[in-house]
């Protein structure tokens, strides 16, 4: 049978129909003329599955110019693709690159077979296998954003011409709990007992890793921010601390902003820079790179629940709410910018003595 006897032409670009009454789309893929089924004999239902396939058709003529995948793809060249489109984006920050690196290295670690599966013949059990058995060994956060490479994979599939539905759709993210901070954060006096443990004990760096667990809790900054603060960066006489962060990447979100001293941290700084009296204004006011080891010791010692340097993150922010400062503030201090979204998700609780003291307010009395 001669092809014009078996395709019919539509009157449409791109559209045939088949002897049998199905209609076909007409592509060309690296090259090479395909017909690719419509599943269906209506024409009203072929028309908008037609364009939809042309546009991925697009994309995948784009991408075989840059590489060349046979309509056999695997899971590691699908990984290479998104390894590649990862790192050479100049948009991506090193640590975020670094970061997602970890991600893929997660996806190879707990689908080891990914490798050498094609991704034409993955289904949806095999990603929900994937994802029963990795959500067991990863927190929420980091599954989710597994699922989301994932995800990425069967799109340049998809591109490509090597399958036209994408099977990690139907897995569900994992949900993230918020972290009840109340019942872990500690009391002021706490506090405050819990960095004279730290600048009694007789280690060569106590004295500076005290310091860093103040800095962290009177500023709020992120450990990766404080490394970079300079003396020069603290103004003691207008009472502001410019946060720069990393000198290649900046800070999370790429800006620079600065952080109001409270008493507490001008009263820190004072002491810090009389105490080391600095031979420059460019030498780090922090002296130490982690105060984790000596964080833990002194919690055991005094009994309350062991903290990280993140939870000094959180500490500030609940101290500056339970004061009275707005939220929105609060969180352009931390450097989100959100106007205080997830500040109001994370901070928006009141400790347990900070609760107790708004109800004694309440009265229903006339």
């Amino acid at each position: 049978m001669s092809d014009s006897k078996t395709w019919t032409f539509s009157g449409i670009p791109h559209l045939y129909r088949h002897t049998k009454g199905t209609y076909y789309a007409r592509l060309s893929i690296g090259g090479k003329p395909t017909f690719r089924s419509l599943k269906t004999k209506v024409l009203s239902v072929a028309k908008p599955q037609l364009n939809e396939i042309l546009q991925d058709n697009a994309h995948r003529d784009e991408l075989g110019k840059d590489t060349i995948i046979t309509e056999k793809m695997t899971g590691a060249e699908a990984l290479a693709i998104r390894e590649s489109q990862l790192q050479n984006d100049p948009s991506t920050k090193k640590s975020t690159k670094r970061y997602w690196r970890e991600i893929v290295g997660l996806i190879k670690k707990t689908w080891p077979d990914l490798a050498a599966l094609e991704m034409r013949r993955i289904s949806v059990q095999n990603c929900e296998q994937w994802a029963g058995e990795a959500v067991k060994v990863m927190a929420p956060t980091r599954f989710n954003n597994c699922l989301l490479i994932l995800k990425s994979l069967f799109k340049i599939a998809i591109k490509q011409g090597v399958r036209r539905t994408n099977p990690a759709l139907e897995v569900k993210r994992a949900k993230i709990r918020p972290k009840d901070l109340s019942g872990k954060l500690p009391s002021k006096s706490n506090f405050k007992q819990w960095v004279a443990t730290l600048r009694a004990a007789r280690g060569r760096t106590s004295q500076d890793q005290a310091d860093f667990v103040e800095f962290l809790a009177y500023t709020g900054m992120r450990l990766g921010e404080s490394k970079f603060v300079l003396w020069k960066h603290c103004d003691i006489a207008k009472g502001e601390i410019l946060v720069l962060g990393d000198p290649t990447d900046g800070t999370k979100n790429g800006l620079f902003r600065r952080i109001p001293m409270i008493a507490a941290a001008r009263e820190l700084l004072e002491t810090m820079k009389a105490r080391s009296k600095p031979a420059s204004l460019d030498e780090p006011v922090i002296r130490v790179k982690s105060a984790y080891t000596a964080m833990g010791r002194a919690a055991k010692r005094i009994g309350i629940p062991p903290l990280s340097h993140h939870d000094l993150r959180h500490l500030f922010a609940t101290i500056c709410i339970e004061s009275g400062v707005d939220i929105p503030t609060v969180s352009r201090w931390l450097g989100h910018r959100d106007g205080g979204i997830l500040a109001m998700k994370v901070y928006g609780h009141l400790r347990n003595e900070h609760s107790l003291l708004a109800a004694s307010r309440v009265s229903f009395a006339a």
